[in-house]
């Protein structure tokens, strides 16, 4: 069974640094293309980073560019989401995925979700 569980999450004042953890249990994230998502009541979700698992690309939604970084260590089967330089508009339930093929920042692109992790950006 393919899963993967957040964690990281939690309350951060304006302008602080988070980092996320995606970690995979029943497949091997060296396979995979791992997106990170994040959603707001009453709004889609929008894709935040992705990092591409045939040429190691990354890819970062206007938002993030700059302040989040998205990295892995394979080896844990983990992938990371460094956030740094929080604002209040951050705020949100994130989300890992996981897809074999896909390769952008669109949440249909991807098969496998975690069940997200609240960051709360606030002072």
């Amino acid at each position: 069974q393919r899963q993967l569980v957040e964690s990281g999450g939690g309350l951060v004042q304006p302008g602080g640094s988070l980092r996320l953890s995606c970690v995979a249990s029943g497949f091997n994230l060296d396979y995979y293309t791992i997106g990170w998502f994040r959603q707001v009541p009453g709004k889609e979700r929008e894709g935040v980073a992705c990092s591409v698992s045939s040429d190691g690309s990354t890819y970062y939604a206007d938002y993030v560019q700059g302040r989040f970084f998205i990295s892995r260590n394979n080896a844990a089967n983990t992938v990371f989401l460094q956030m740094n330089s929080l604002k209040p508009e951050d705020t949100a339930v994130y989300y890992c995925a996981a897809d074999p093929t896909g390769w952008g920042l669109r949440p249909n692109e991807y098969e496998y979700w975690g069940q997200g992790i609240q960051v709360t950006v606030s002072s």
